[in-house]
């Protein structure tokens, strides 16, 4: 796949009473538009999400700007109590679901992450949190973290695959996380069976790869991620980068990230960065939304994919 960058959609710092981020763009799909979430920081190190609206046919045409938080923090002591960041949504019967990333504070190491749930039944307009808990957390196994799930449903079987910590490093005078894409799967969406399978093996050993997105195509699975390396990341020469992986059963993957079909641009917004990404098949095209520089600092775009004819697996 290749993918023709289409430009910048959405920048917060030119949106008067929006926050420093637009950060995990997350994509609803309709029939005449895109509702796609996203994260702010409206108030320091808290993230809460919204939504714009964009033209179907042209997403760089925003329709309306949702201009307050969907939901707030969870309450004291609470998995999310210090942020809600949309990581997926799934249309499920009457309702949409939202699956999202819940931050929590540390002492010795600075997060912990888990995945909650909300629910829509306005057709996603506003949610209303499923439960206190998250549905998808640490266990036994995974002692650490789970974030940045992406869901995909077929028929009775629901996949997930998402961020599980694995360990934390010293780096100047603090300890970074580390983490690798992970499986699970469920019957109800609600109740996940995480057999601690590994996905994307990292290519270095304090690698970390996260943000799955995930499409099927003629019996083959394809993803995108998410992946940094250990030092200088933020901004520097290990920043996030686009990987891509196939597989023919979603639990065992073929890592290919010179297959990915996209590169930071020469210059511009999404220069020093690729993060994040998030595919969507709208009417006869394959979409790829994503941020740029600064973790979302930047705001988000999006590129249209140009299947290599007779490769990996698409029509």
């Amino acid at each position: 796949m290749r993918w023709l960058k289409q430009g910048r959609i959405f920048d917060p710092a030119s949106h008067a009473g929006w926050g420093s981020h637009a950060q995990g763009p997350t994509v609803l799909v309709r029939d005449d538009y895109l509702r796609i979430y996203f994260a702010s920081r409206p108030r320091p190190n808290i993230s809460l999400p919204s939504y714009i609206d964009v033209d179907a046919v042209d997403p760089q045409r925003i329709l309306s700007i949702h201009q307050s938080p969907l939901l707030e923090v969870g309450g004291r002591g609470s998995f999310d109590e210090f942020g809600v960041m949309p990581c997926d949504i799934v249309d499920n019967g009457d309702e949409v679901w939202l699956f999202y990333t819940g931050w929590s504070r540390g002492t010795t190491v600075t997060y912990v992450l888990s995945v909650g749930l909300a629910v829509s039944r306005d057709g996603g307009a506003s949610f209303r949190k499923a439960f206190e808990g998250p549905v998808l957390d640490r266990t036994r196994y995974e002692p650490f973290m789970t974030m940045a799930a992406f869901i995909l449903r077929e028929g009775e079987r629901w996949h997930a695959w998402y961020g599980s910590g694995i360990g934390f490093y010293p780096s100047e005078g603090k300890y970074e996380p580390r983490y690798v894409i992970k499986y699970a799967c469920s019957l109800d969406g609600m109740e996940w069976h995480q057999p601690n399978v590994t996905c994307i093996e990292p290519k270095t050993e304090y690698e970390s790869n996260t943000r799955p997105t995930v499409i099927k195509v003629n019996d083959v699975y394809h993803m995108w991620f998410a992946y940094r390396g250990a030092e200088d990341y933020r901004g520097g020469k290990n920043s996030y980068r686009i990987g891509y992986a196939r597989s023919s059963d979603a639990v065992k993957w073929q890592r290919e990230d010179a297959a990915s079909g996209i590169a930071v641009s020469d210059e511009g917004w999404d220069s020093t960065m690729l993060a994040y990404p998030y595919v969507v098949r709208v009417r006869d095209r394959y979409l790829m939304f994503y941020n740029g520089d600064g973790f979302g600092a930047s705001g988000f775009g999006y590129a249209i994919g140009y299947p290599d004819e007779g490769s990996l697996g698409f029509p």
